[in-house]
């Protein structure tokens, strides 16, 4: 069975005080789910429940980022995170609070029937 890509969207988010990797991830997930309105399940036949969804995350401490609770941002369908080095780390004047951004792509596929 092969998937067809239907969308891929993108979305940044950051968290301000307290360097939470899993913060910022999860308000890019946010941030990219925000856009579109996903109308085209019944023309195809099936529900937001059939969708497979694959989440790319880019944060400065990969290790450091709940993909559980990423995957809570998405409500419908099979959701797959995985997370890379990336987005942006930027050291305060002073002390320890980063600011933390990390970096989503959210891509939604159906398996073709």
């Amino acid at each position: 069975m092969t998937r067809q890509r239907y969308v891929t969207e993108f979305g940044m988010g950051t968290d301000v005080h307290g360097s939470d990797m899993t913060k910022a991830a999860c308000r890019a997930v946010s941030a990219a789910l925000r856009p579109p309105g996903l109308n085209f399940f019944k023309a195809l036949g099936r529900t937001p429940h059939d969708m497979e969804i694959d989440v790319l995350i880019g944060a400065p401490d990969p290790d450091a980022v709940d993909t559980s609770e990423v995957a809570k941002q998405l409500p419908y369908g099979t959701v797959r995170v995985e997370v890379t080095k990336g987005g942006l780390a930027i050291s305060p004047d002073e002390g320890s609070d980063a600011i933390v951004i990390a970096n989503a792509g959210v891509k939604v596929y159906l398996a073709d029937a």
